[in-house]
């Protein structure tokens, strides 16, 4: 990779990061209603994700894919109940009348690790991304290891500071504010948001 293609894949990858979307949403919700340390293990669910489909897309998605036949479309299944059972908590949480602070941690790290890798594992924008744009921006063919490496680190760095800078500022709004009142309808839209992600994967796998 020169450094023209290293730097437009560090800003695409930046761009893509900060849009807001689900993954976006679900950051903040783990970080504000749990805890900043949440918000950590479900940036390294996404940041996993993406590894996954980045290497997916070096050895042929297409091809991988379909070699992994009924396997691919288990994880995507696999993914959406995931999305559907997480959001379903979510709703529920925020339909109770008592709503403690965003210092509860109502469940482990590897909960909210979980949430952010099935997440990103469902999303077709992802895996549209990975398998067409992807190659635009980064000349598979031609990669060494140093160049692997390299689309790695940048894919850890960009992703996981951008999602941090979320998760932080959505930690800090909480602790400044103390006030409940915005906690139950951001439940209850990213709940509904979660479970019409797995409902919609269902319908497309």
């Amino acid at each position: 990779m020169n450094l023209y293609d290293t730097v437009s894949f560090i800003l695409i990858m930046l761009l893509l990061a900060a849009i807001p979307s689900a993954s976006v949403g679900l950051v903040v919700v783990r970080s504000a209603t749990h805890s900043l340390r949440h918000g950590i293990a479900t940036i390294m669910g996404i940041i996993t994700g993406d590894l996954i489909f980045i290497l997916m897309a070096i050895l042929g998605l297409t091809t991988l894919s379909k070699i992994m036949g009924t396997l691919f479309a288990g994880v995507r299944y696999v993914a959406a109940m995931y999305l559907i059972w997480f959001g379903l908590g979510l709703i529920r949480g925020a339909l109770k009348k008592e709503i403690k602070t965003g210092k509860q941690r109502d469940g482990h790290y590897a909960n909210s690790y979980l949430a952010g890798l099935t997440l990103t594992l469902g999303d077709v924008k992802a895996i549209v991304f990975y398998a067409s744009l992807f190659p635009v921006f980064v000349d598979i063919t031609s990669l060494e290891l140093f160049d692997v490496l390299l689309v790695i680190v940048i894919t850890i760095i960009t992703i996981g500071s951008v999602k941090f800078a979320y998760a932080l500022a959505s930690q800090k709004l909480v602790n400044a504010t103390r006030q409940l009142k915005y906690e139950r309808p951001v439940k209850l839209t990213t709940g509904s948001l979660m479970v019409g992600m797995g409902g919609y994967l269902f319908a497309k796998t």
